[in-house]
């Protein structure tokens, strides 16, 4: 990591649109794809909190992806993926599956992760889904998959993880 002296994102329209959507406020989810096997993996994740779930037969779930990721690579390898939303104590990992923080071993050695048909799911989260990519668009600088939702797994939200501003909050103060 290096420390410069001038602001990354000096670009005004850039700067305005960030600082706009920053007060947006949005769930933090991470998605999942991928194998975990024996201590090796094939998996790919990355933290997302630019998405929506649209209502129709089926459900869908948009997500807007960095296209440089690993996990845009991967998922278009596999076609499926699981969204976990993510809650307050996850903030940590959080910043390690978004690239901000370090995660000696990889990402995924840092919480327990059961393989799904859809790719490996956060044990400890309770409210997942799990998608089949339906069709992929590069919008802006970013990437869109649109996702047909083949199944929901609803459980308490008592904390959960929300990105405002640059800062993760929580709506519900943790107990």
């Amino acid at each position: 990591m290096t420390i410069h002296t001038d602001h990354p994102f000096l670009d005004a329209e850039r700067v305005l649109g960030r600082q706009f959507r920053g007060r947006l406020g949005n769930r933090v989810s991470l998605w999942t794809t991928g194998e975990l096997s024996g201590g090796a993996t094939s998996a790919a994740g990355l933290t997302v909190s630019s998405l929506l779930v649209i209502p129709g037969e089926p459900w869908r779930v948009v997500g807007f992806i960095d296209p440089d990721s690993g996990f845009a690579d991967a998922v278009a390898a596999t076609g499926t993926a699981v969204v976990s939303l993510l809650e307050w104590h996850h903030r940590g990992l959080a910043d390690m599956f978004g690239g901000v923080a370090p995660a000696p071993g990889g990402a995924f050695t840092h919480a327990e992760f059961e393989q799904t048909d859809h790719g490996p799911r956060l044990v400890d989260a309770p409210t997942w889904a799990g998608v089949t990519v339906e069709s992929v668009v590069d919008v802006g600088w970013t990437r869109q998959l649109t996702c047909v939702a083949d199944e929901f797994s609803i459980g308490p939200d008592e904390s959960p993880l929300h990105h405002t501003r640059g800062r993760y909050r929580s709506l519900t103060p943790p107990g």
